[in-house]
């Protein structure tokens, strides 16, 4: 009896040490945006307490936050919770090629984890995201990138796999603030592992 209350102690501790770096490395520390190129004049990204928190400012103008290092194949994971206004929000994966949060501006309606591509709009749709997307607490969005095949989950579950035309081999990862839209949204637990 004690080696199996031994062994399910164990189990217990060890199992999250063991699977600490499937989600990777941070690559937000929560405290300034060390590893990121903050846009010129950047009075739209703040990191206090943990979190990215993303406003719009008064001329709501646009911005991308991009980080400095470039990567090629990769997960990132993070953590989304949607604030005020119609947000629309999305990363880049490399280029302008991105995976959508909140309300696409062209199809009036919500849009989260379906890729946009420059040219194309959305090729594909995530599915199930209505049934899986919590609008007041924190949602979870993991996206695998393969070449210019992306692969988007959402809360856990797999809700698209798309092919990219106009993907690149390598380039930094990005998170977008719209323009012309009154939005905030926060970020955290930012994570990447690179794949080979």
């Amino acid at each position: 009896m004690k080696r199996i209350t031994l062994f399910a102690v164990a189990t217990l501790v060890l199992t999250p040490l063991l699977h600490s770096d499937e989600a990777g490395k941070s690559i937000f520390n929560g405290k300034d945006l060390t590893g990121w190129k903050a846009p010129e004049g950047n009075i739209w990204w703040l990191a206090e307490d943990g979190i990215l928190k993303v406003r719009s400012g008064p001329d709501q103008k646009g911005s991308v936050l991009w980080t400095e290092e470039e990567f090629s194949d990769f997960d990132v994971t993070l953590d989304f919770k949607f604030g005020e206004g119609t947000i629309d929000s999305g990363v880049h994966l490399k280029s302008e090629d991105q995976i959508q949060i909140g309300i696409s501006g062209s199809l009036k309606r919500d849009m989260t984890a379906s890729p946009y591509i420059p040219g194309k709009g959305y090729p594909v749709e995530a599915e199930g995201v209505k049934e899986l997307l919590k609008m007041d607490d924190w949602n979870t969005l993991k996206i695998e990138v393969r070449g210019s095949t992306y692969t988007s989950y959402l809360n856990g579950k797999k809700v698209m796999t798309y092919t990219s035309e106009s993907g690149k081999e390598k380039g930094p990862i990005g998170l977008q603030l719209h323009a012309k839209r009154n939005m905030s949204i926060d970020f955290r637990n930012i994570r990447l592992a690179e794949k080979e």
